[in-house]
This record gives structure tokens, sequence and C-alpha cells, in this order.
């Protein structure tokens, strides 16, 4: 699944393309994704005024009366910017045309979701309940310690309860794990405050990382422009299992974790 990185490279690549140009029609060649698609009425003609991220969701904000698209890659999900006659290919499911250039839609598995929304946007029950955003000056080690107090699941789990903290899914979680020291099977409120600013330091860091290389491409995910990230050729720890570990030469442990892969070093994550 597309995590913060890819989400971030999504809309730093289409931000510019796209703001302050008229969306002149929407193509949509399925009636659903992972819910029903808008009516295109409810946005033709307007012109996107902005395009934000919050967590792993886009909003493109629309100017002549407001409202957004919300949307999200889901699984297997990508947005491309392409000539407006190009020919679809089979998994295309949705056009946001801009005169000449279309916003365009790939989701092989139809796990994404494309919704209008009127008023605010962050108060949408999907936006709503979404925790604090990891590259956000809120985002510390005594916010980390005040929000895990007493909580007695696993650090690496409680990385990726949304509610808690957006945005960071399981490559993340494990490669910052990694990079702080801390074992992932720990219980996230029996880690003391120093770890955690060490953590939240890591997490930033990793994050930064990923969107200057462009992301991981594993799967379906590419840039708005067709190309791919390479922050997989960096992973110290994601999906190296066996693998020695790049610090120390120990091999990299597999285990499962909420029905997730983890992946750390024995020796130098404690």
């Amino acid at each position: 699944m597309p995590e913060l990185p890819e989400v971030e490279v999504t809309r730093r690549g289409i931000a510019p393309a796209l703001t302050g140009r008229r969306l002149t029609r929407t193509v949509m060649r399925v009636p659903a994704l992972r819910y029903p698609l808008p009516a295109p009425d409810d946005f033709a003609g307007k012109t996107l005024q902005s395009v934000q991220r919050r967590g792993k969701y886009l909003l493109f904000g629309f100017a002549s009366g407001g409202g957004h698209l919300l949307l999200h890659l889901g699984m297997s999900g990508s947005l491309r910017l392409v000539p407006a006659a190009q020919r679809p290919e089979k998994h295309d499911h949705v056009d946001l045309v801009f005169g000449a250039t279309a916003l365009r839609l790939r989701d092989p598995r139809r796990f994404g979701a494309l919704l209008w929304l009127d008023g605010d946007p962050l108060a949408h029950p999907l936006l709503a309940s979404l925790g604090v955003e990891p590259l956000s000056p809120a985002f510390t080690g005594r916010w980390l310690k005040d929000a895990l107090r007493g909580r007695k699941a696993s650090i690496k789990q409680s990385l990726m309860d949304a509610r808690l903290v957006v945005g960071i899914g399981n490559i993340y979680a494990s490669e910052s794990l990694f990079l702080a020291g801390i074992d992932p099977r720990r219980a996230a409120g029996s880690i003391a405050l120093e770890r955690l600013e060490r953590l939240a330091t890591a997490v930033r860091r990793t994050l930064r990382a990923a969107i200057a290389a462009g992301g991981s491409s594993l799967r379906d995910f590419s840039h708005s422009n067709g190309e791919l990230g390479c922050f997989q050729a960096r992973h110290r720890v994601y999906d190296r299992a066996g693998l020695p570990c790049t610090a120390c030469g120990t091999p990299i442990r597999a285990i499962r974790q909420g029905q997730r892969s983890t992946y750390f070093c024995p020796r130098c994550q404690r």
C-alpha cells in the first residue's frame, strides 16, 4: 500500500501541473471503487485551487463554491499525468481532465476511494479521527511518551495506528525502528523518553529520505510521470529476512505482528 512518502511524492508531482487549471470533464469507467464514485456534476467546470495531503489521503480543493475531492490510493493505486487523448489501459478507472492533460487513476485491485466533500473536509469521518502528522512540529519524543503512556501494544503496531500517527505503514515503521535501535516487539508504553526522542527523529529522517528518493516502488506504485521510486534500494531491514544487517552483519529476522511482516536486527534493536 502506498504510504506517506508515496502519497507526498504524488502530491508534489500533481500540484504544480494542475493548480489553477479548470476541470473540463471527468471520465469514470467503473461505477465504484471502494465506495460509489461521485457524480461529476458536483465538480465539473471548477478550478483546482490546491492539492493537499492528510495522512495517506489527497485533498483536491476547488473554487466556485468550494468543495473537495478526497482520494485514497488503496493498496495498488497510482495517479499519472497523461495526455487526455491517450488510450486508457485495463485498470485505468478514472480521468480528471484539465484541458489537454488528464490526471488518470489506475487501481488494479479497486480498493482506492474517490469522494466529493462539501464543507470542512477535515470533519469527514475518514479524516476526523486521524492522528498527528509525523512531519509536523507536533510529532516529538515528548508527544510520543504522552500518547503511548500505559499502552501495551508493540511499538511497531502503535506507529502504524493512524489514530495516533498518520501515514506510517509497514515499510517505514520497520525502517524507523531500525534507525532508532528499538526492538519492534517492545511494549510502546515501556519505552523511555530518551529513546522515543530518538525514534521521532528516526521517523522524520526515514520519511524525508523516502520522499527525496521518490518513495518505495513495490508492486504497483509509480509517480505521476510514470517513473518508479528507488527508496526500496535503501531499505536496511524491510524485506531483507536472512540477509546480513548492514550495521553488524547479523541476519535480519522476520516475524508476524498484527498479520503483517516485521523485519528487524536482533542485535542492533533492543
